[in-house]
């Protein structure tokens, strides 16, 4: 199918951001919102979002992707993903005054820009919002990333023969690497204060309570060679989560070999595919 791209421009908090809306001859009533986390802008790493765009668009969905406050060609000071909610809100705003038959909006984000999106509907309750796509999501705190260093980095230590050659000849730092595995394992018995204000919540916990109040359809796409994916999974397993995950309208997906940022032209196409199957299935063809 044939479409066209056209940029626009929007306030949000007295700045203007820009984006690049993909529409395509003849549209579904779901668009897509790829949201930006990280150093990246609306182009994506390996022209991950460019492609994405044009590719779900070919398919029949309009497509926004947009730079958020200090990124890419948008003004005003860099943000943190915790303080997205503006952005989020003034983007949907101009995606449907650019393209106004989008009755549904799904929103797409990588990393910190998965986490930043759980946070928004957390906050808000968007009731535009209608499905999600998760990829890596951002859970890191002390206590995850020790857990994860413990099941899978030490442990895979042990089976490569670097390691045996580097303590065999003395030039480990088995010292440094003991201390770096105990500080580890104390860190993953630690255990989180409770605390009662609800919007002192860690984000991590502000982000499983968007989810579980969120009811439309929701996709993970996890890397199976990323750490940031690895640590989601430790956070997924604990009670507050699991019971959350284990919905029907959430669905999980894995590419086994594939890194954090999908850097492969195979890996990036099935994210596409992926993608454009669950909107096909979740919010009709």
């Amino acid at each position: 199918m044939n479409y066209t791209e056209q940029a626009l421009s929007f306030d949000c908090a007295g700045e203007r951001l820009l984006g690049i809306v993909a529409q395509p001859e003849s549209p579904k009533a779901t668009g897509l919102l790829i949201v930006v986390g990280g150093p990246q802008y609306r182009v994506g790493s390996h022209r991950q979002f460019v492609l994405l765009s044009r590719a779900l668009a070919a398919a029949g969905y309009f497509v926004m992707r947009f730079d958020h406050g200090g990124s890419g060609d948008s003004s005003g000071a860099p943000l943190d993903f915790q303080a997205l909610n503006n952005n989020f809100s003034a983007a949907i705003d101009a995606f449907q005054v650019q393209c106004p038959s989008v009755k549904n909006v799904v929103l797409w984000g990588l990393c910190d820009a998965a986490s930043a999106s759980l946070l928004y509907l957390d906050a808000t309750h968007d009731p535009r919002v209608t499905g999600l796509v998760l990829l890596n999501p951002w859970v890191r705190s002390e206590i995850s990333l020790a857990k994860t260093r413990i099941k899978h980095y030490y442990g895979q230590r042990l089976l490569q023969a670097d390691f045996w050659r580097k303590l065999l000849t003395g030039n480990l730092g088995l010292v440094q690497a003991i201390q770096g595995f105990t500080d580890n394992l104390k860190k993953t018995r630690e255990t989180s204060i409770s605390v009662v204000n609800h919007e002192a919540l860690p984000f991590q916990q502000r982000m499983a309570r968007g989810l579980e109040t969120f009811s439309g359809q929701v996709l993970f796409i996890l890397s199976g060679n990323d750490y940031t994916a690895k640590e989601f999974l430790e956070v997924a397993a604990e009670r507050s989560w699991a019971a959350i995950l284990g919905q029907s309208r959430i669905q999980k997906t894995n590419i086994p070999e594939a890194d954090h940022t999908f850097s492969t032209a195979e890996w990036r196409h099935l994210v596409e595919k992926i993608t454009q199957k669950w909107l096909e299935e979740s919010h009709g063809r």
